[in-house]
């Protein structure tokens, strides 16, 4: 019997060659990268049929000397937004074929940042992601030795940035109010070293500026419901104060449980707005009127940064992902100034 000589399986720079495209195109269009043109990926995924070519993760992480794997350095918290932002970020690795390998911190400070991405980088991660609430971060500067991506609010330009616009997020939760006809909007802020805390205070001030109306004085919470409760207490006896801007919905929900236990009633008496549409928002009493941020969307364009890091010509330059766009959830919690 004549032994047939046997097929070589198809490599990814067959399907490059049939395709007549580069082999980073490819790659981009196994990973499902949005930036490939409709046409392009349609020729590319012909010759991945006629070839029969099947892309193996562990090849692919040898060839490039780089495991299959996205590094995650975050910190241990259960705050919703940070925790929301890594899921969006684990489910927009998963779906373009990457697994992530996660570091906590205690504290984001500039030492164990830099510990942490050392710690990734021997791994072989194929790229990092830094979520960086925080101005203790000090993100800037760091030597990472491998692509890295940044998920913070008004990054610094060094790496590439991922956020949700924190300050347009907080005019439309203002603006919404002095449309209902409110004299003004005071602000229940979240932690000063907080960047997204300083951007929604800024995105507060300047809403009421543009509009020509006064600016109150900001009350810093922590995040946490008590510290909304604890705020709201103060406040309670103030007949002028009509709306308030919560930096989060955890300090609404402390706020609108120092108003009911006043008998201020919300909206008739003070309206409420949030930040965040936490699941629990919608079923708060009354339902809470926030902003809504997608994670997801950050996920995914935090992952679509890093492999056009990975890919694209360092010569080229690079584009920083344009912010992710927050929306309005209008409920029961807010409604017009009654006279």
């Amino acid at each position: 019997m004549i032994q047939q000589p046997a097929v070589r399986a198809a490599v990814m720079n067959d399907v490059a060659r049939l395709a007549g495209v580069s082999h980073q195109t490819v790659s981009r269009v196994l990973n499902n990268h949005p930036s490939v043109r409709q046409e392009t990926r349609e020729r590319v995924l012909r010759a991945v049929h006629q070839l029969n070519y099947r892309p193996n993760a562990m090849a692919r992480g040898l060839a490039s000397r780089r495991s299959h794997v996205i590094g995650v350095v975050s910190f241990d918290t259960i705050l919703y937004g940070p925790a929301a932002t890594l899921l969006g970020i684990e489910r927009a690795a998963r779906a373009a074929g990457y697994g992530i390998s996660i570091v906590t911190l205690e504290r984001l400070d500039r030492s164990g940042v830099t510990s942490a991405i050392d710690a990734l980088a021997e791994q072989s991660v194929a790229g990092v992601v830094l979520i960086a609430p925080m101005v203790s971060a000090a993100v800037h500067g760091l030597p990472t030795g491998v692509p890295a991506v940044v998920v913070e609010p008004g990054g610094d330009g060094e790496l590439p940035n991922v956020a949700v616009d924190q300050v347009a997020g907080a005019r439309l939760a203002v603006e919404h109010l002095l449309e209902l006809g409110h004299e003004t909007v005071w602000h229940i802020a979240g932690p000063r070293d907080w960047l997204e805390a300083r951007d929604r205070t800024d995105g507060w001030r300047l809403a009421l500026e543009t509009a020509g109306r006064r600016v109150p004085p900001v009350i810093a919470g922590d995040w946490s419901p008590r510290s909304g409760y604890e705020i709201g207490q103060t406040l309670v006896d103030r007949p002028d104060i009509t709306a308030i801007f919560c930096a989060n919905d955890h300090q609404a929900l402390g706020l609108l449980r120092a108003l009911h236990q006043r008998g201020v009633r919300v909206p008739d008496d003070v309206s409420v707005v949030g930040f965040d549409d936490i699941p629990e928002a919608a079923y708060f009493s009354p339902p809470l009127t926030t902003i809504r941020q997608d994670f997801d969307e950050v996920g995914r364009r935090c992952v679509a940064a890093l492999l056009d890091l990975m890919t694209a010509d360092p010569s080229l330059g690079r584009a920083n992902p344009p912010p992710v766009a927050p929306t309005l959830v209008v409920r029961d919690s807010s409604g017009s100034r009654k006279s």
